[in-house]
């Protein structure tokens, strides 16, 4: 029996036809799924802004390259990914519109306290609440969009859903560029209402309105869950114990009590030591390197949370551990889409100071121009590639892999062009098309995970996901860039060897594409083997 058994008795409900075919995909699914855009647009937008807002900070706040990137990167995706994991647990047990609803009130709050800040540490304390509250929204989205949809549409789904990600960071960097010039002409020298520069009014300005969205998404029906696959799993009746029995598997020092209470055993809990003795003397070897202690110190945190958390859900739920970290196509695709998204981060996030700087180009105008290549070539990218993903999938098994290893390879000569001309125009050109290619494996990605496990299981699967594309991709490309632009005095530089990581990726992915069809093949077998009822 598996542990779900252990906190609710009743077996799962497991049926052959599954939902109306009717009601998945029908004009109330389309519904939800717009809905769910504007929450992911509102999450990219108050997650990206500082992108546009970097120069100012910097100049206002006196910060580095090193640490500007660690505010776009690590403050936010470390509790991003740490508190993704209780939360995509919640969103498996729990009403997954009110937690989407809570996640957005709290997050769009953080945003605009953000403009509140008027130092590094203030600045960073906000970004960390920023992420906390934008870990409830990707797993539980993913979730209910499985369940609103069929299986056969799943990447074109996940890939709509995703263009969020470019028409929010789009739309960051047009209000955040227009917000600061127009800031700057009406309140020269810091004249502005109770002090605030124009990059704190951004802030204000794009934060406020998501706690009207709130309300908005409350008003969602929950669909049934796995209704698509016919595979349906009764309610939890204790929600929130499942939730904090999460949460202190991955917020040390409560990760080793929750191992002990798991059943670990000694051998267990001398397996955790060892781990964060390693993780410890890592970080320390690299904060001596870089002389950068909050970088490495969060970052540690966020892989020593990883292990605790893998840890303790095989004690918990060992057919979900099966097919999460025992499926090598699961791993492999992890990490290889993990390094897509450290270069697309990297890269993407100092775009527009490498056009402010290299450039000599106003904030307002970069804006414009690249905030709206953002929305428009990312909206495209993403969708393309959803498409291209699913109708390779239908051709050959491993086809949305394939989407995966394009977007690796494809960019590299348009990124070098776009780094090295002295044409300023010709690389706000070049720009469209690198940002449509680099946006290309995002539904291919989500997709793949959703495919190698279990209905009750993918909200969690999707947080683990998510949890190593975060801290490989966001973590390290920005903060990566900003330290090798600080060593190398040359951002441009900096951004070209991020390319090298593209090798990373295509091996892989590779990699996972040998054992694909024989991981989904057996992945019923795998699960009912570790213990699964259904």
């Amino acid at each position: 029996m598996s542990t779900r058994a252990e906190t609710d008795p009743r077996p799962a409900e497991v049926e052959s036809g599954g939902a109306d075919p009717a009601e998945l995909g029908g004009g109330y699914s389309r519904y939800v799924l717009a809905v769910l855009v504007v929450v992911y647009v509102l999450n990219f937008l108050d997650r990206n802004i500082i992108t546009i807002l970097a120069e100012d900070i910097k100049a206002d706040l006196g910060m580095s390259d090193s640490q500007i990137g660690f505010l776009y990167g690590t403050a936010f995706a470390v509790f991003y990914a740490v508190f993704g994991i209780p939360l995509g647990r919640l969103a498996d047990v729990w009403n997954r519109r009110s937690l989407i609803s809570i996640g957005l009130a709290f997050w769009s709050l953080m945003t605009a306290v953000s403009g509140l800040a008027r130092s590094f540490s203030q600045l960073a304390s906000a970004r960390i609440g920023v992420g906390v509250g934008e870990a409830s929204a990707t797993p539980a989205a993913y979730s209910m969009l499985m369940d609103s949809f069929p299986a056969a549409a799943r990447a074109t789904v996940l890939s709509l859903y995703s263009s969020g990600i470019y028409i929010g960071a789009g739309l960051g960097l047009l209000i955040g560029g227009q917000v600061v010039d127009r800031w700057k002409t009406a309140f020269p020298a810091g004249t502005g209402p109770f002090g605030l520069e124009g990059w704190q009014a951004a802030y204000l300005a794009v934060g406020l309105p998501g706690l009207l969205a709130a309300i908005w998404v409350r008003t969602l029906r929950e669909p049934r869950r796995g209704a698509a696959d016919g595979i349906f799993t009764p309610p939890e009746r204790h929600p929130f114990r499942e939730f904090f029995r999460e949460l202190r598997a991955v917020v040390p020092p409560f990760t080793v009590f929750h191992l002990w209470r798991g059943g670990a055993g000694s051998r267990g809990l001398l397996n955790n030591f060892v781990a964060a003795a390693s993780i410890a003397a890592g970080a320390a070897v690299l904060i001596r390197v870089t002389g950068d202690p909050l970088q490495w110190m969060a970052l540690g945190l966020g892989a020593y949370a990883t292990v605790s958390w893998a840890q303790g859900l095989g004690l918990r739920d060992p057919p979900a551990a099966a097919l999460i970290f025992g499926s090598p196509s699961l791993r492999y695709a992890g990490l290889g889409f993990s390094f897509l998204a450290f270069v697309g981060y990297g890269i993407g996030g100092w775009t527009p100071p490498f056009f402010i700087r290299v450039h000599g180009q106003d904030s307002g105008e970069v804006g414009v121009i690249v905030g709206t290549t953002a929305a428009v070539a990312g909206l495209l990218g993403v969708t393309f590639g959803g498409l291209l993903a699913d109708r390779l999938r239908r051709r050959v098994h491993g086809g949305r892999l394939y989407v995966g290893l394009l977007a690796a390879v494809l960019p590299i000569p348009l990124a070098l062009w776009m780094l090295t001309t002295d044409n300023v125009t010709l690389a706000y050109v070049i720009n469209f098309p690198l940002t449509f290619l680099t946006a290309m494996w995002i539904g291919a990605g989500a997709s793949t995970v959703q495919d190698l496990v279990l209905p009750r299981m993918r909200a969690v699967a999707s947080a683990a996901y998510i949890l190593v594309l975060t801290l490989v991709g966001f973590a390290l490309g920005p903060y990566v860039i900003g330290q090798l632009s600080d060593a190398l005095g040359d951002l441009p530089a900096a951004m070209r060897w991020s390319l090298v990581v593209c090798g990373l990726s295509v091996s892989f992915l590779a990699l996972a594409l040998r054992h694909l069809e024989h991981d989904e093949k057996t992945m019923l077998a795998r699960a009912r083997a570790a213990g699964e009822d259904a």
